[in-house]
Order: structure tokens, then sequence, then C-alpha cells
């Protein structure tokens, strides 16, 4: 092969692993987004103790990802309303991430 050619060739594979960690990265962002929203849903059906640090520390970081909707829906039940619209966040963030890992990994 000819210089020219390997140095391309050389490019092309760190293009495709740099792709390749900001894809993971995303992955990860999106995962750990809804695992938090799921820990706030499970704690708060669950009727754990909200004075508690943990469930203090896991309902600011979900408040935080909630976005809009936090108040989409609006049942009488407190605990029904954090199932709903906080699960609802979490199946989006991980439908959100499935599409820009996939856009990541083809416009890489």
């Amino acid at each position: 092969m000819a210089e020219h050619e390997l140095r391309t060739e050389g490019a092309g594979a760190v293009r495709r692993r740099l792709v390749s960690i900001i894809a993971t990265i995303a992955r990860w962002i999106g995962t750990l987004a809804a695992v938090i929203l799921t820990a706030h849903v499970v704690l708060t059906v669950g009727g754990a103790n909200p004075e508690n640090g943990i469930t203090k520390w896991v309902r600011g970081w979900a408040d935080s990802l909630v976005f809009g909707f936090q108040d989409l829906f609006l049942p009488d039940d407190a605990r029904t309303k954090v199932l709903v619209n906080y699960g609802l966040a979490a199946i989006v963030w991980l439908i959100a991430t499935s599409i820009v890992v996939k856009l990541i990994r083809r416009l890489g």
C-alpha cells in the first residue's frame, strides 16, 4: 500500500473509534437519566421516606431530568402522578437516546 493510503486508513479508524466513543457516552447519559427517573418512581410509589438523603438526592436529579413531563398528566393521587409522568419521561429518554445514538453512528 502507498503511504497516503495507510494514513487515510489510519484516519478512518480513528474517526470510527471517536464516533463509537461519542455514541457510547450518549447511550450512557440517556440510560443514566432513565435509571434516575425510574428510581424516583420506585422510591415514590414504594413509599420511601421523602426526608431520607438518598430519596432527596434522587428526587433532585429526577426533577432536573423530567423536563416538561412532571405535570403532563394530573391524576388525583400524587404517587400515580409520579408514576405516569416520570415513567413517561424515562421512556422518552430511552427512545430519544436510541435515536441520537443511531444518528451519531450514521453521520459518523
